[in-house]
């Protein structure tokens, strides 16, 4: 009973996921909907003649490009909102605003602005990310308790050493929890900006799949695409998150 009750079931979603997979495609004609096996043949061609991996590249350095200006500036705004009453009142409304819009929907304007290329992607990604990340840390900020704000002021604490003691190590889990929304918003924009303007990327390989019919790139694609934000969320987020699990209790 221990044993099974230990065991981690999910483990078998993937497996079930390709099962599915393939029992529906044998419906279908490899050309509309290919077996697993086919695409996994689809990515060994790619692998072996080298352009995988540029594609690849060029996705996560445009990525790892929008994400991390998305992360400085999400820290910048929600900490100087949780902080300040004024400061939220005044970048709510904004917050709102570029919530309520698509970061699709940016796109060709970035590619007017900065062409097609490296940073107009970069910029949708941006838009895509700060905003979800900034709220998450604002109201994390917001929820630390103010009896510990108060108890370190009665100890002579300055506003510095509040800040660097009280409010850092208790907003850690909250920016944890920002940095994993921001990631899943950023790579999806990503994909959608590549496929609307884009020469090379994952995103790329997908539209340029479908506009010539080849349903094993597509899904070549989009497993790669799926699988990069489970790695992320297994390998990265999901131990961050559990590192600082005793903040979230405490």
């Amino acid at each position: 009973m221990a044993r099974h009750s230990n065991f981690n079931w999910g483990w078998l979603s993937l497996p079930f996921l390709i099962l599915c997979w393939s029992i529906v495609a044998s419906f279908y004609p490899a050309y509309i909907l290919p077996q697993p096996w086919d695409v996994a043949r689809e990515a060994l061609r790619w692998i072996n003649d080298g352009s995988l991996w540029g594609h690849l590249k060029a996705s996560l350095y445009e990525e790892l490009g929008g994400f991390s200006l998305a992360i400085i500036v999400s820290i910048l705004l929600g900490a100087a909102a949780g902080l300040s009453n004024r400061f939220r009142d005044f970048i709510s409304p904004l917050n709102s605003l570029f919530m309520a819009i698509p970061p699709v929907a940016w796109a060709p304007l970035t590619m007017i602005i900065f062409g097609l290329g490296y940073w107009s992607i970069v910029m949708v990604i941006f838009i895509a990310a700060v905003f979800p990340m900034a709220i998450t840390i604002q109201e994390g900020i917001q929820s630390i308790r103010g009896g510990e704000v108060r108890a370190a002021r009665t100890l002579g604490a300055s506003p510095v050493q509040i800040i660097r003691h009280v409010y850092i190590p208790a907003s850690l889990p909250f920016v944890t929890a920002a940095l994993r929304i921001g990631f899943s918003q950023a790579w999806r924009a990503l994909v959608a900006a590549e496929m609307i303007g884009a020469s090379k990327g994952i995103g790329w390989m997908v539209s340029m799949g479908g506009q010539i019919g080849n349903s094993s790139q597509v899904l070549l694609g989009i497993v790669i695409i799926g699988l990069i934000a489970w790695l992320m969320e297994r390998l990265v987020f999901r131990r961050i998150e559990k590192h600082y699990q005793t903040w979230r209790v405490n």
